[in-house]
């Protein structure tokens, strides 16, 4: 059985679950808790929200922790790609789709980014439409917008 906990953070409360000290989900304010999940502190999650205290203080560009996220092979590999942007720059669905070797699959790279179960640790906020235009995320928008724009502003210091 796994566990979750609550954490407040800037974009409201998050809640962040590991099983096996691994991360796996993210989840935003009103979610359910996963099946087979309760709520508890392990030393992972403890871990895991001292480094998002960080990363919302501009502290932190980079994160520490064992990641599981469960999905396809293909679902995998972009997941594996988004953690190569690195912070305070963006990526569009087609620069994602290309760096998997799926050249024409922007559909699928945008479906896959959508089910990403850790959000801000794997960071599907940091790719945009091919025009730069935010496009979906499932915390909504302006917490997109607020995530870009916290990278943004660290990345010049």
């Amino acid at each position: 059985m796994g566990k979750a906990l609550y954490y407040d953070t800037p974009i409201g409360k998050l809640m962040i679950a590991e099983k096996d000290g691994n991360i796996t989900h993210v989840l935003f304010e009103g979610s359910p808790l996963p099946k087979a999940y309760s709520i508890g502190e392990t030393p992972v999650l403890i871990e895991a929200a001292r480094q998002l205290d960080e990363y919302f203080k501009g502290r932190r560009r980079d994160f520490d922790l064992r990641l599981n996220p469960t999905g396809t092979e293909f679902m995998k590999k972009v997941w594996a790609s988004l953690l190569k942007i690195p912070y305070g720059q963006r990526r569009s669905y087609k620069d994602i789709a290309e760096s998997i070797g799926k050249n024409t699959a922007y559909r699928a790279v945008g479906m896959a980014n959508n089910r990403n179960p850790i959000p801000i640790f794997i960071p599907c906020h940091r790719v945009v439409g091919s025009s730069g235009s935010l496009v979906g995320y499932a915390g909504g928008l302006e917490i997109k917008t607020f995530l870009l724009n916290l990278e943004m502003e660290n990345s010049r210091i």
